[in-house]
């Protein structure tokens, strides 16, 4: 059985939103700028990305209904300004994506454990919760039980439970789980690593297809790169390299990642400013 059916499940599944696509650009290139930009600016970029003038439209107008942007009216003509919400909200996210894939110091063996449980009835909450643990890099090892191999994020962790209402009922410590076996073994159980790594291979293959050729191509190269590694610090929790699959795929992903963000980073940059400076 070859992975194509699963690359293709991956691809359904995970096919970028208008709202996410303008996420991607907002982060990459209107947070830097810290200036506000026309319609017509995201109209023209998203147009590249084969996201519909209504899509776009609608995914401003809800970035602005939760707060992350504002709309300021010139006549018949609107730009759109991050608010400080939004700049917190892209800030965090930048450093979380960009600084992604960082090699591991070393590791002294310690995890940090997290007993946490929501009543069966409350599915909202539950999703909830299971969504930002597993953005803080936590795998779920079984029903109300969280682990990470980085103890240092237990401020993020604790605010992570309190923000969900469960701080209180739930249990936070530091400890180690046996010997390396024993280790690996866990990491195992608490996140699939052949998921993850099949991903990386997607993902490398991908990125190997893109060969942009002028400075639009490589604005919507540089949107797709981003888009895409996006959710690697959501899927792949940063293990030490003790617990890893030889030959880790998330190694060369990393690299790639780097070399063509920042290869591409002028002549995309260059787009944008010439998209802003039109609309």
């Amino acid at each position: 059985m070859t992975s194509e059916p699963a690359f293709q499940r991956r691809r359904e599944i995970g096919a970028a939103s208008a709202r996410s696509l303008l996420l991607t650009v907002l982060g990459e290139f209107v947070l830097p700028a810290g200036e506000p930009v026309w319609t017509a600016a995201f109209l023209d970029a998203l147009a590249s990305l084969d996201v519909e003038e209504k899509a776009v439209r609608q995914a401003l107008a809800r970035s602005a209904t939760e707060g992350w942007l504002a709309a300021e009216r010139h006549g018949r003509r609107t730009a759109w300004r991050l608010t400080p919400d939004g700049r917190r909200l892209l800030s965090e996210g930048a450093e979380r994506i960009y600084g992604f894939g960082a090699p591991m110091t070393a590791w002294d063996g310690q995890w940090l454990i997290v007993l946490a449980s929501v009543p069966e009835s409350n599915r909202k909450l539950r999703h909830h919760l299971r969504t930002r643990l597993a953005w803080s890099g936590l795998g779920n090892l079984s029903p109300g039980i969280w682990v990470t191999p980085h103890p240092e994020r237990e401020a993020e962790v604790h605010e992570v439970l309190t923000e969900a209402g469960v701080a209180a009922t739930a249990t936070i410590f530091v400890g180690r789980l046996g010997d390396v076996e024993e280790a690996r073994r866990v990491a195992g159980q608490a996140w699939d690593l052949s998921e993850i790594e099949l991903a990386y291979e997607d993902f490398l293959a991908e990125v190997g297809a893109l060969h942009p050729g002028d400075d639009r191509a490589t604005f919507t190269a540089q949107v797709r790169l981003v888009q895409e590694w996006r959710r690697f610090p959501f899927l792949d929790p940063g293990l030490p390299s003790e617990l890893l699959p030889a030959g880790w795929s998330g190694t060369r992903a990393v690299l790639a990642f780097q070399a063509r963000h920042d290869g591409w980073r002028a002549a995309a940059g260059r787009h944008w400013r010439t998209l802003s400076a039109q609309a």
